[in-house]
């Protein structure tokens, strides 16, 4: 046992960088679980490894006591006083695990202990070897599906990404290579302590730390996300230099670097909008591609209203109210989009004629009547009938000279 012993450990301390003393403490962990399976002392064991023979010494303290209730934690005195004569009710003693002496279902107890501890230990290392790497883009091996997770497999350590940080469109196959976002090292998780994902913004936001050189570099800055994982995001961009086109830079020569983001999320669609400290301006931006009528702020009410077209209504709004609810995730205000009202051609001369005989009838001496036979005659407007002539105004069907120049009289008089 402690040749297998020391080859196991000279191993994980030299190839897998697992501390010595580190070693020890997970040997103490085994055989404090195999001694409480073999019935004998096992309360607050001390282990020592010899470095030279591997030889373990482990020694519990246990209390002395007249009858044994914890075989963990008491001895009774006549075994105790066999190794130290005088010892008394209540002494604290040490005594030695020989686990060499254990049966054979505590041997296999420690031994599947110390192999759980050891691969525990194991993976927490190897994990700890991508924690600086939190925060970025890793690329794995697709190992299996499991209990609603995708297993991936990173060399050294596996990652797990849950169903929901998948992209919903997206189906993975066994072997696959994938790019995945690095959220977060969780060492609770019993399998893999590597959470990733492909639908978190952040992953979006790393391709284009990646492909856009100049967001590396400080030059851009992205200002926020909303994304629809595996359908469409939006990417507000600002440029720290005013000779640098953020939009441009991010588009690329020819569209080639979100052609090179949008392979990498398997055709989900990418806007890329200019943030403007603007509110207003930003607004507009942000719901492109829709052209809107007009925009008003509720800062009461945290809101932002937006009248649109007819013809940019549901351009506004997108499918199933996509490009509304991301632009309203991308500026952290609730939006509220009206259609404005488009009259008919048809229906506005009519609103207009009506209001020429409402002006034309307000006139002292021009009733209602008449107004209207000015009005079909082509006179709109007060101003008209006071820049036509007696004659113009006479030559009106029914409206005779009397009557006209009562007419002009009024006008005139104005």
């Amino acid at each position: 046992m402690q040749g297998e012993l020391m080859a196991v450990l000279n191993y994980l301390e030299t190839e897998r960088g697992i501390d010595r003393d580190r070693l020890i403490d997970i040997v103490a962990d085994a055989l404090i679980v195999a001694a409480r399976k073999s019935g004998g002392p096992a309360d607050e064991l001390e282990v020592k490894v010899d470095p030279e023979t591997g030889d373990i010494k482990a020694v519990a303290h246990i209390t002395v006591v007249p009858q044994i209730e914890d075989p963990a934690t008491e001895m009774d005195i006549k075994s105790a006083q066999e190794v130290y004569p005088d010892c008394e009710l209540g002494d604290l003693i040490e005594w030695e695990v020989d686990h060499n002496t254990f049966g054979r279902v505590a041997a296999q107890t420690f031994r599947q202990a110390l192999i759980s501890r050891l691969n525990q230990e194991e993976k927490l290392i190897a994990c700890e070897e991508f924690r600086d790497r939190v925060g970025t883009i890793i690329t794995g091996e697709v190992k299996n599906f499991s209990r609603g997770e995708f297993i991936i497999d990173f060399g050294k350590v596996d990652g797990v990404m849950p169903r929901n940080e998948k992209i919903p469109s997206e189906q993975y196959r066994i072997g696959e290579h994938i790019a995945v976002y690095l959220k977060e090292i969780d060492e609770e998780r019993p399998r893999a302590c590597m959470v990733v994902s492909r639908s978190d913004e952040r992953f979006v936001e790393q391709l284009f730390e990646r492909e856009v050189s100049e967001i590396a570099e400080g030059l851009i800055e992205i200002k926020g996300i909303s994304r629809d994982a595996g359908f469409r995001s939006k990417v507000a961009v600002h440029s720290t230099s005013s000779e640098i086109d953020p939009v441009g830079s991010c588009v690329g020569m020819r569209g080639s670097r979100v052609r090179s983001i949008v392979r990498e999320l398997n055709g989900e669609k990418v806007d890329i909008v200019v943030w403007s400290d603007d509110l207003v301006t930003y607004v507009r931006n942000a719901m492109q591609p829709a052209e809107l009528e007009s925009v008003s702020i509720d800062e009461e009410n945290h809101t932002i209203n937006i009248i649109a077209r007819e013809d940019q209504y549901s351009l506004a709004i997108g499918k199933r109210g996509q490009n509304a609810r991301l632009a309203s995730k991308l500026l952290g205000w609730k939006i509220d989009i009206n259609k404005e009202e488009v009259k008919s051609l048809e229906s506005g001369f009519e609103e207009q004629l009506n209001k020429a005989v409402a002006d034309l009838s307000s006139v002292e001496g021009i009733d209602e009547d008449v107004a209207k036979k000015l009005v079909n005659a082509g006179f709109l407007s007060i101003a008209g009938l006071k820049a036509a002539s007696l004659e113009d105004v006479s030559g009106i069907d029914e409206i005779d000279a009397e009557l006209a120049e009562k007419i002009k009289a009024a006008v005139d008089g104005l």
